[in-house]
């Protein structure tokens, strides 16, 4: 995006990516359908970055969800509003967007490396990379002294992507202030029984509602569905309060969230049909018939329920609308949709140019911010990279550079 908007400009634009090919974290959010952006109103979109709203407010005021949709409409990709508000392409699918989004770049005059690996400044400043071997060819060095620089390395989520934190280090070194990567929209570790982590790994819970417990948490429930998975539980409901539960374990070692197993039935119908006699029949059979309660649930139920709760209707009642759950830990960053940590806001100026760093804007995931998944991410990485592209833009000008950007020289 950025370097879309510099070619606009009239800059002489090249893009290094360290991967044979450009795009491939784009083309994976591509396979769960490829959800672009989201539909709903602009005041309830900004506040889907509620630790950033500030920090990401002014991008998403220059280049919105619609001015996201509009963009893809005019890379003649058509899109569609889902029934959950979120926005697709109408293919559903990431590599017809990308292969003629690339192919535009190309048009403008953007050149593309791939296979170039940022290593960071030698000591004449020039940015230094590691170029991978082609077709059996020999893997050398390029030194390139562009006029000004705009950095999108991603985060620390998917690395076999290319995007391994690896510069983190990289600014440290130049003075640039950054905070470790931590993972966000990612799953949690839950200390289950033998019984029920071999039998229920890989289950669906369907149709559920959960809520961080905890005087400070916020008290209203996300419905949804998650995973239950061998070491703990995933999905997108987990994912949208992946933050504040993250942010409990720093705190307090561990979180609690509470499951409403049944959120379409109340608690006085399912306490009038619990207190009646169950006679001969199972507790499996009872609670299916009485509760429409069965499958993973029934056994989550069993997994956390205690002896004396399947003979007390109001207890049993209380455990399946509040099921009280423990998380010990998030998954492995590797593991996690996108990260938080990065780049924090006070290391940049307003059109995200690195203070310590005159000349060098940062864009993506590498800023210190995050958003649940739903077309947040996409939306605001772009609407970054555009900022960043129009602050690199004001930069040349003011300094009145013209003409090619950078000079390269291969060292084989």
């Amino acid at each position: 995006m950025a370097a879309e908007t510099l070619a606009a400009r009239g800059w002489s634009v090249d893009v290094y990516d360290g991967m044979p090919s450009v795009g491939r974290k784009f083309l994976l959010a591509g396979v769960g359908g490829m959800n672009i952006t989201h539909s709903e109103p602009q005041p309830a979109f900004v506040g889907r970055y509620p630790d950033r709203r500030d920090f990401v407010r002014p991008w998403l005021q220059a280049f919105s969800s619609d001015g996201l949709r509009q963009w893809v409409h005019d890379l003649g990709i058509e899109t569609f509003v889902g029934s959950s508000g979120r926005v697709f392409p109408r293919e559903m699918k990431a590599a017809p967007l990308l292969r003629a989004w690339l192919a535009r770049l190309r048009q403008d005059g953007v050149r593309i490396h791939v296979r170039h690996r940022w290593l960071g400044w030698d000591a004449e400043r020039n940015m230094l990379f590691k170029v991978g071997a082609r077709g059996g060819g020999i893997a050398g060095e390029a030194r390139v002294q562009p006029a000004v620089v705009v950095l999108a390395l991603g985060g620390g989520s998917w690395p076999r992507l290319g995007t391994d934190g690896a510069w983190l280090p990289l600014l440290e070194q130049q003075g640039v202030e950054v905070s470790p990567l931590k993972p966000a929209n990612c799953g949690f570790d839950v200390n289950w029984s033998e019984h029920f982590q071999q039998n229920f790994a890989g289950r669906p819970l369907k149709q559920i509602s959960i809520r961080l417990r905890g005087a400070d948490a916020p008290q209203e429930a996300q419905l949804g569905e998650c995973v239950v998975t061998a070491d703990g539980i995933e999905g997108s409901l987990i994912y949208a309060l992946s933050s504040s539960i993250r942010q409990r374990i720093e705190q307090d070692g561990d979180a609690c969230i509470a499951i409403d197993l049944l959120p379409d039935q109340s608690r006085e119908r399912l306490l009038r049909e619990l207190s009646k006699p169950r006679g001969s029949r199972s507790m499996a059979s009872y609670l299916r018939q009485r509760a429409r309660l069965e499958g993973v649930k029934a056994n989550l139920l069993r997994e956390v329920a205690v002896a004396e709760t399947w003979h007390n209707p109001e207890k049993l009642v209380d455990l399946i609308k509040a099921l009280p759950l423990r998380l010990v830990a998030p998954r492995p960053l590797s593991e996690a949709i996108s990260s938080a940590g990065g780049v924090p806001p006070a290391a940049l100026g307003p059109q995200l140019m690195l203070n310590a760093l005159p000349g060098v804007f940062c864009a993506g995931e590498m800023l210190d911010w995050e958003a649940p998944t739903g077309g947040y991410l996409l939306t605001a990485c772009f609407a970054s990279g555009r900022l960043a592209g129009e602050g690199a833009h004001l930069w040349l000008t003011r300094h009145q550079t013209r003409g090619p950007i950078d000079s390269n020289q291969i060292n084989g």
